[in-house]
């Protein structure tokens, strides 16, 4: 799968980082940092963990979404979003104690200088595919998280919502360090996203070429079993079309049973459309609980 991401950088290359700037509130102590992980340009993140919380903290990588909104970013994580609950995921996790580390993704917060179109074509013609260097850099930050002596790095859990879903099931498809998953509103079967006519609904960086000869969605997430999955789904969201949705979890939960762990994959499925619910909320929270 790691092959259909087009030509990339060195996957071992040294890591740098620069803390650009550390705050703390009452609750939470959040690092600004620069990583120079992919060589081709710096990648702004936020680091966070609670406070006055001594140890190896559990860490969640919290991808961001898209919804057009290229300002946003990184900034999702410590400020939030309409379509998500408050507080913010960088808090919620603090208080829960886990650590957090959120990236922007090529195009977006401070790396939007270029355009998602004219990135994506530009990557093409050099061979590379913009989800692949998207992936890239995420795989890259859980090398960074490695290195901190603060984190557990036995506990590592990844998710999103949107754009940052899909990144969550991508990336722990790809990375048995990955130990928890929960995506958010973006678990999308590919062919039934085709018959829906909804190819127009995602943004160019979600196309892979060549994929579909290869794999279906739920042959991605099949990888990621016996790890914990937690997917929670809007029944009015055209972006997951509602039959993709029953085939996933049809196949996922026969993954699962095979591996003896019929418990550690969940799909839930609730009475909205793209959004976070206050429901949703408690539930992501509950699941990481339970098992990081």
């Amino acid at each position: 799968m790691y092959q259909l991401l087009g030509k990339l950088p060195d996957r071992h290359r040294p890591i740098s980082v620069e803390v650009v700037s550390t705050q703390e509130t009452d609750e939470l102590i959040i690092e600004k940092l620069l990583l120079d992980i992919n060589g081709l340009e710096r990648v702004p993140a936020y680091f966070t963990k609670p406070k006055n919380k001594p140890g190896k903290l559990p860490v969640v990588l919290f991808n961001h979404s898209h919804f057009g909104q290229y300002e946003v970013g990184k900034e999702e994580f410590v400020r939030g979003r309409p379509e998500m609950q408050k507080p913010p995921y960088a808090l919620a996790l603090a208080r829960a104690g886990y650590a957090g580390l959120c990236i922007d993704s090529w195009c977006f917060g401070e790396r939007q200088a270029r355009k998602e179109t004219d990135t994506f074509k530009e990557m093409i013609w050099q061979g590379q595919v913009l989800w692949g260097m998207m992936v890239y850099d995420n795989l890259r930050a859980l090398d960074y998280l490695e290195t901190r002596p603060d984190i557990d790095t036995r506990r590592i859990g990844t998710m999103g919502m949107s754009m940052g879903s899909t990144m969550a099931w991508w990336l722990a498809a790809l990375d048995e360090r990955i130990k928890v998953c929960v995506d958010l509103c973006c678990l999308t079967d590919y062919q039934e996203l085709i018959k829906a006519n909804g190819l127009g609904l995602h943004g160019i960086y979600y196309y892979v070429p060549d994929l579909l000869n290869h794999f279906t969605t739920a042959q991605i997430n099949e990888l990621i079993s016996p790890r914990p999955h937690f997917s929670l789904a809007g029944r009015f969201d055209p972006l997951t079309p509602l039959p993709g949705l029953m085939k996933i979890d049809q196949e996922l939960k026969l993954a699962y049973q095979k591996d003896g762990a019929p418990s550690a994959w969940q799909l839930r499925i609730y009475e909205v459309g793209h959004q976070e619910t206050a429901p949703m909320r408690a539930d992501i929270m509950a699941f990481y609980a339970k098992w990081l």
